[in-house]
């Protein structure tokens, strides 16, 4: 069965790069940009938010200690941004062969 899963490509409203508004949570009413995807475990960095403490061992590059790095958070806890700074739900439509994501509040092409 997992296998089946990890073969399926999964769609996802947000993707790398995007802003997005955080709806529940420590940082609720927040935005941020995502800077990776997790499409597997439905989850997404967000840049400077849900930030955890880490013991690291030292090493070559990292001289060890207690590091503060970003946690994924749930994707259904974050909603994408259109240009105006609106929070939005999106659709998707093709335009010129190629889907794209559409704003529903504002009906403007996010790139």
């Amino acid at each position: 069965m997992a296998n089946k899963i990890e073969n399926k490509k999964i769609k996802l409203h947000i993707k790398s790069g995007d802003t997005v508004l955080i709806i529940a949570g420590d940082h609720k009413g927040e935005q941020g940009k995502v800077t990776k995807v997790f499409p597997q475990e439905y989850k997404a960095i967000v840049e400077g938010f849900n930030m955890v403490k880490r013991h690291v061992k030292p090493s070559a590059q990292v001289p060890g200690g207690i590091v503060e790095k970003e946690a994924p958070i749930h994707l259904s806890n974050l909603m994408l941004v259109d240009s105006k700074g609106e929070a939005s739900r999106i659709s998707r439509v093709e335009q010129n062969g190629k889907t794209v994501r559409i704003s529903k509040k504002t009906k403007e092409v996010i790139e």
